[in-house]
């Protein structure tokens, strides 16, 4: 089953209209939706090196558009519901002080969640919530999220046939490790909030 998702993946990723789906996915992923869009780049990359720095800027480009919409979901829903739910429980004080520590390390925040496996939606929306300054989120979301799939990209460009060979390879244990990636990323989300 896993050699069949595979293979179609890589089949996907060779159809003309593949940068429309990594888009899509980039941008659904900084927002809400869990699956990141390596799933998409790595076998788009692997398939056809030479658009790497395409797919990379396509990449880039949607993730921090993504991440916008992000921004607002919190911006937009925490004045309706959240705020008015934190009042009722009287952690309205509590939450200023949280805000105002989120935005003094915003920048950095921002950053680390965009290069890291950790999951970028969940910051997208608290610096919307927490009102983290726009310019300071963007940039940070341009140089993070141009960092990560860059360096992806770069590494596949690079090495990508002796790379898509040991995937092939070790197609367990590549999909295990990434699985365990993902669920780490929410772990500590869970852990550090």
């Amino acid at each position: 089953m896993l050699r069949a998702l595979y293979d179609w993946t890589m089949r996907l990723a060779a159809h003309p209209r593949a940068s429309w789906a990594l888009g899509t996915v980039s941008f659904v992923e900084s927002s809400f939706f869990p699956i990141p869009p390596d799933a998409l780049l790595i076998p788009m990359v692997l398939a056809d090196r030479r658009r790497a720095w395409f797919y990379a800027t396509v990449c880039t480009i949607t993730s921090v558009l993504g991440g916008m919409a992000g921004y607002l979901i919190g911006w937009l829903l925490f004045d309706a519901i959240g705020k008015p739910l934190l009042e009722i429980y009287g952690y309205g004080r509590e939450f200023a002080q949280f805000a105002g520590r989120y935005n003094e390390w915003g920048a950095w925040i921002v950053f680390f969640a965009g290069v890291t496996p950790f999951p970028y939606k969940v910051i997208t929306i608290a610096s919307g919530v927490t009102q983290l300054d726009l310019i300071v989120f963007t940039v940070a979301s341009v140089l993070a999220r141009g960092l990560r799939f860059f360096l992806v990209a770069g590494l596949l460009y690079a090495y990508g046939p002796p790379i898509r060979a040991f995937i092939e390879r070790r197609l367990g244990l590549v999909a295990t490790v990434s699985t365990l990636l993902l669920f780490g990323g929410f772990a500590a989300v869970k852990f550090l909030t």
